[in-house]
């Protein structure tokens, strides 16, 4: 059974830092893009991020580009999010997803989904 668990949720004032950890199990993801999703109060699921399956390329909404780094570590099958100088509109459920088998660097469908991690940010 594949599962996606995401870690480092929490209450941050603005302006300050987050890292988010997806650990997955089940399988490995060595050959697939990885990232991540947010789904804030009141509105549908969105984009955040998502990371190639060598790392080499990340990809990043509007929202956060310039204040977001996603990386991954293969070895430990997992995928990472920091964001920086956070916003009260970044408060969010963050979701890390994971695509089922390679495609070019720049495609992402997401196959598997976490529980989802909270982020509250106060201003």
């Amino acid at each position: 059974q594949v599962q996606l668990k995401e870690s480092g949720g929490g209450l941050v004032q603005a302006g300050g830092s987050l890292r988010l950890s997806c650990a997955a199990s089940g399988r490995t993801f060595r050959n697939e893009a990885m990232g991540w999703f947010r789904q804030c109060p009141g509105k549908e699921r969105e984009f955040v991020a998502h990371i190639s399956w060598d790392g080499a390329f990340g990809y990043y909404a509007d929202s956060v580009k310039g204040r977001s780094a996603i990386s991954r570590d293969n070895a430990k099958n997992t995928v990472y999010l920091e964001m920086n100088s956070l916003k009260p509109g970044d408060t969010a459920v963050y979701y890390c997803a994971a695509d089922d088998r390679y495609r070019t660097s720049s495609s992402f469908s997401p196959k598997y989904w976490g529980q989802g991690t909270q982020v509250t940010v106060s201003s």
